[in-house]
């Protein structure tokens, strides 16, 4: 009989960690992408002085309070006001007008990290008279990004470039008409907020909360491997209505799902699909 070959250390420990942190924690990285993961965990093992992930893992169980500050480090929080304004323009101009056929459409902002992604979006429904309408769904699994997406206070260096890709975007007024500026930062109107709901939400565990017209899920996917990436997919597909649509990152497709049936992509050079 041939012997297995032993397990690899480096796999086995990444593992055990994922194992502890879903059991401890409730939260679950086992299906996201392995390369992500290491590079966070690398990171990780700096931040907290530890000379492997066994003794990463041993600091979790033993002061579960450090795990807010890995959650940091795990969880994508990268974003722009207006990131990709071809994105942001085609919303407009094509999305838009079939969402005003419905009386309250529904929106979801699936990973929102800090909200630049959330706040892009009310500012353009502003602009097109929709927002007042409309009610938005932004959720992570993130609670401090959540909070931080709520207060919408973003570095003032940040806003050259967020007023450029809101321009490209086809906005239809200054960018400086949401802001208030002071003390190094930008405070965006929370008016912007009134049609938000903010909510805790894993799309590795949990489940459709509702019926949307539109979702948002951007350079999100990207992290997860494909089983995790099928299971996303299909939340999203039992979520939108009958020709609603689908919104994903530059480097994200669903060509390679078993999921591509049920969606028609807008354009070959189009990051949005709609959902038949």
């Amino acid at each position: 009989m041939t012997e297995k070959p032993p397990p690899n250390l480096d796999e086995l420990e990444l593992k055990l960690l994922l194992d502890a942190i879903y059991q401890r924690f409730h939260y679950d990285f086992r299906n996201y992408a392995q390369a992500s993961l290491r590079r966070r965990l690398s990171q990780a093992l700096i931040k907290f002085s530890c000379d492997s992930v066994s003794h990463l893992q041993a600091r979790l169980l033993h002061e579960p309070e450090i795990f807010s500050e890995l959650l940091q480090l795990m969880t994508v929080q990268v974003s722009d006001l207006f990131r990709d304004p071809a994105f942001f323009a085609t919303l407009r101009e094509r999305i838009v007008p079939e969402l005003r056929t419905y009386p309250l459409p529904k929106v979801w902002v699936a990973g929102c990290a800090t909200g630049e992604e959330v706040f892009s979006l009310a500012i353009l429904l502003r602009e097109e008279s929709l927002l007042e309408r409309t009610m938005i769904y932004a959720t992570d699994i993130n609670p401090e990004a959540l909070r931080k997406a709520e207060a919408g206070v973003y570095a003032l260096d940040r806003l050259p470039a967020f007023t450029e890709n809101h321009r490209l975007s086809g906005g239809k007024c200054s960018l400086s008409d949401y802001y208030t500026a002071g003390y190094g930062s930008a405070v965006l109107d929370r008016s912007l907020l009134k049609r938000v709901v903010f909510s805790d939400h894993s799309l590795a565990t949990d489940h459709v909360f509702a019926e949307v017209q539109l979702l948002l899920c951007r350079n999100v996917l990207i992290y997860f491997d494909r089983s995790l990436q099928e299971r996303t997919l299909g939340l999203f597909k039992d979520a939108l209505c009958r020709r609603g649509f689908l919104g994903l990152g530059s480097k994200e497709t669903l060509s390679f799902s078993a999921h591509a049936g049920a969606f028609q992509r807008l354009g070959p050079n189009e990051h949005w699909y709609q959902r038949w």
